[in-house]
């Protein structure tokens, strides 16, 4: 059963407007169409929205009203489009309800204009004239293709420079990345005796088509001085092979949050980061992985400020996925070659799994909220402080939490682990552990280009890591992985 009052109490977004009248036919079908265009969502008629409260219609206009909607969605929409309509009573005040869901035959648009011209999508709150990048992916939504499997022709796979890619998948998987193991991924499509790459393949290269094509595949990192943009502390632009651009985004805001400590009647500890760091790299890894690459002029955006985290990936989240319920398991891939190969390659696990991660993380950190929003055509994620949470939970008369820069809580255990004779940098050091820490398959060169130092100096500090016996090789230098040793 329908319970209004709480509808009501919802803010218009995505999937819910009000109407204190009906609307003009215009704007009627707008909202309609670009309900079906999307997610799916409700009108409510009868209910003012600024102030919110429940105005009523008339019992004997109802029926009539109800066969007005009707036929402005028959005459103004197109394809067909079957709304769901129902009345509605609260306090003996009665209220039009109209069901619109996710259509299949896309994209709506208005009869009497062109699809260019007349068909809309929901932004927020409001109704948008789409853009021929949204017209487009709804077209490719109804014949079920992704835009990763799209095919370039004007260059075949042969040509381009895979490099890069052939050797993080070899290193991340164990396989060479013959012509075999890209057919098998349907990484390029053979058609009249050419090899046409995807574009999901040209993402993955190094090749110069790949800046051309998808200049603003890269992530845009910022730290923040206060809590909003404008005052630059740090800012990183990582616009390399998409493969490594996760970790790469994952430790530059290890660099700019603390690691906190936990004294346990006096036992001194340093276990524990100011933010969910698990959580944290777990939406990088899906902003990379299901972005919205169609979009052109958007980046993926990391802003670190005093008191949240915001990260912000081009493209609306996924109609059936719901953020209010992460612990359901749910999968949507928007990138359907992609994410097989990320996948392959250990960078993600297992599907359906990501949101549960996040979840499983967030309930260690009941001093963090987290948000979600859809500004424009984006989809974002913030994890933000709350006030006065220094103490954790039920736990605060067993210990308290101490902030302290991650450099300097570990900068006596690795002084320690280190032989003193050794030559070396202790904050490379640091760098190194925690990058093996959290990606035990890490190669040399990508350590070399995510800290920024030549890979010599890598071998260097591992070899004195290996010394000192805080570090070990399992398995070859292909294929096997790195040991911290407790």
């Amino acid at each position: 059963m329908v319970n209004l009052s709480e509808i009501v109490k919802q803010p218009e977004g995505r999937r819910i407007e009000f109407k204190r009248i009906l609307p003009s036919s215009s704007d009627l079908a707008k909202t309609i169409i670009s309900f079906a265009n999307d997610a799916g969502g409700e009108l409510f008629i009868g209910v003012a929205d600024n102030p919110r409260e429940i105005i009523g219609i008339p019992e004997n206009r109802l029926l009539a009203l109800e066969e007005k909607i009707s036929n402005i969605v028959h005459d103004s929409c197109e394809p067909v489009i079957l709304p769901e309509i129902s009345f509605l009573t609260i306090d003996n005040k009665h209220i039009i309800r109209i069901i619109i869901y996710k259509g299949s035959n896309l994209p709506y648009h208005l009869k009497n204009n062109s699809v260019e011209q007349g068909t809309y999508i929901r932004v927020g709150s409001s109704c948008r004239l789409a853009s021929p990048e949204i017209i487009a992916e709804l077209e490719r939504q109804k014949r079920q293709v992704s835009f990763d499997k799209e095919l370039y022709y004007l260059k075949s796979s042969e040509q381009l420079n895979l490099k890069s890619f052939e050797e993080h998948f070899l290193t991340k998987s164990g396989e060479r990345l013959t012509a075999e193991v890209l057919k098998k991924f349907e990484l390029f499509q053979s058609e009249q005796g050419r090899n046409l790459p995807t574009n999901a393949l040209i993402l993955l290269s190094d090749d110069q088509l790949k800046q051309q094509l998808f200049p603003y595949a890269k992530i845009e990192c910022a730290r923040f001085k206060g809590s909003v943009p404008g005052n630059f502390i740090d800012q990183k632009t990582i616009d390399g092979n998409i493969c490594l651009q996760p970790e790469q985004a994952y430790q530059f805001v290890l660099r700019h949050i603390s690691e906190g400590s936990e004294d346990y009647s006096g036992v001194y500890r340093n276990d524990r980061w100011e933010y969910p760091v698990i959580a944290i790299r777990e939406v990088i890894r899906n902003s990379v992985i299901h972005r919205d690459y169609s979009i052109s002029g958007q980046d993926i955006k990391i802003a670190i400020f005093d008191e949240k985290i915001e990260i912000t990936s081009p493209g609306k989240l996924a109609p059936s996925v719901d953020f209010s319920d992460m612990g359901a398991g749910q999968s949507v891939i928007r990138n359907k070659i992609l994410a097989p190969v990320f996948k392959r390659m250990g960078i993600i696990e297992q599907w359906g799994n990501g949101l549960l991660i996040i979840s499983d993380e967030l309930q260690n950190y009941p001093d963090i909220n987290l948000q979600w929003q859809e500004p424009g055509i984006s989809f974002r994620i913030v994890f933000k402080k709350k006030a006065q949470t220094a103490i954790i939970g039920d736990a605060a008369s067993h210990y308290k939490i101490t902030r302290k820069r991650k450099l300097t809580s570990v900068k006596t255990s690795v002084k320690t682990s280190v032989k003193t004779s050794v030559k070396t940098s202790v904050k490379t050091s640091v760098k190194i552990l925690n990058l093996i820490k959290s990606n035990n398959r890490i190669t040399i060169p990508e350590i070399a280009a995510i800290i920024g130092i030549t890979e010599r100096s890598v071998e260097r500090n591992l070899e004195n890591l290996k010394k000192a016996e805080k570090l070990k090789r399992i398995g070859p230098d292909k294929g096997g992985h790195w040991e911290i040793n407790k």
